[in-house]
């Protein structure tokens, strides 16, 4: 067995091309962790604002060395510590939350708290699997933020992409009564999501979920008086017109991603996969997604694994 692994990690934040590649030690799991070897990992936007240096910016990273990247996974348990009840073999995904870290899920394996992990239900491929801890957990945990709807009208700002169309549902769930706004091709998967459309929104919601980050413009589209929940840690825009303002900071739950990972299993929950790549395609594959226009997940694959992605 090999004593190193490969992560990609970045030392001097500068967009794509200042992302590496690098050997870093295989290390043994602790008490109540297990080691996966990680057979997908999902890029997502707070990846590319890692990468381009915001987190840094805001204060929120300190470290010494190098910063690792990545924050949801899917993968299969190759180790456990003691006091674990996971069995070596099982698929798991889980989600690496915080921003201070000098480790992530762009790597060929990953020690976790084995709490953090949900098994993969039977019929969902690995990196489909991938695509639901961070925008899934982010999704369930803005609608604990909004509460229960009771009939009021939410606008979903960003509704066609992975965090927005989760909450779209999710919402709905909770008794909101649910306009999505995207752009106008993306009209038929938000309307057949079961919400409302629209490509352009003026102030008149009780509440906005702003999964495109619109920030101070998304504000502007909530009521005098309503609420709006935000999705940039640590860059919420001041409250106005006795708006309510929440910021979302999505966190590790175990039980809540074995539920979400049921939902998208089921057909419940939206999950799409634009493509899987070799982790070596990371700086492309940021590319890409800042490029905008795709829809699904690019889905980096830093272990080959049969279970991965099955046609």
């Amino acid at each position: 067995m090999s004593t190193t692994f490969r992560t990609a990690i970045v030392r001097t934040p500068g967009g794509p091309e200042s992302i590496e590649i690098i050997d870093v030690p295989v290390v043994e799991p602790g008490p109540g962790e297990v080691r996966v070897a990680i057979a997908a990992a999902a890029v997502n936007p707070v990846d590319l604002a890692l990468a381009a240096g915001v987190f840094h910016r805001l204060g929120l990273i300190d470290q010494p060395d190098h910063t690792g990247l990545g924050w949801d996974f899917a993968g299969t348990v190759t180790a456990a510590g003691p006091d674990v009840d996971l069995p070596v073999g099982s698929r798991v995904a889980g989600l690496v939350a915080g921003f201070d870290r000098d480790f992530g899920t762009y790597a060929e394996q990953l020690i976790v708290p084995a709490g953090d992990t949900a098994p993969v239900p039977e019929g969902l491929d690995l990196a489909t699997a991938a695509t639901v801890p961070l925008n899934g957990l982010a999704a369930d945990q803005l609608v604990d933020l909004l509460g229960d709807g009771g009939g009021r009208s939410l606008l979903v700002t960003g509704a066609a992409g992975a965090v927005g169309a989760n909450v779209v549902t999710l919402a709905q769930d909770r008794g909101w009564r649910v306009t999505g706004l995207a752009r106008a091709e993306d009209e038929k998967f938000v309307r057949g999501l079961g919400a409302d459309f629209t490509t352009e929104a003026a102030r008149a919601w009780d509440a906005v979920a702003d999964g495109a980050a619109l920030q101070e413009q998304g504000l502007t589209l909530v009521r005098d008086g309503g609420l709006f929940v935000g999705v940039q840690p640590g860059a919420a825009p001041a409250s106005e017109r006795g708006v309510t303002v929440r910021e979302l900071v999505a966190q590790p739950d175990g039980a809540r991603l074995a539920q979400l990972l049921d939902s998208t299993a089921s057909g419940h929950l939206p999950a799409r996969v634009h493509a899987v790549v070799p982790l070596d395609q990371v700086a492309a594959a940021h590319r890409a997604v800042a490029q905008g226009g795709v829809r699904g997940k690019i889905v980096l694959r830093p272990v080959i694994d049969p279970g991965t992605h099955r046609q």
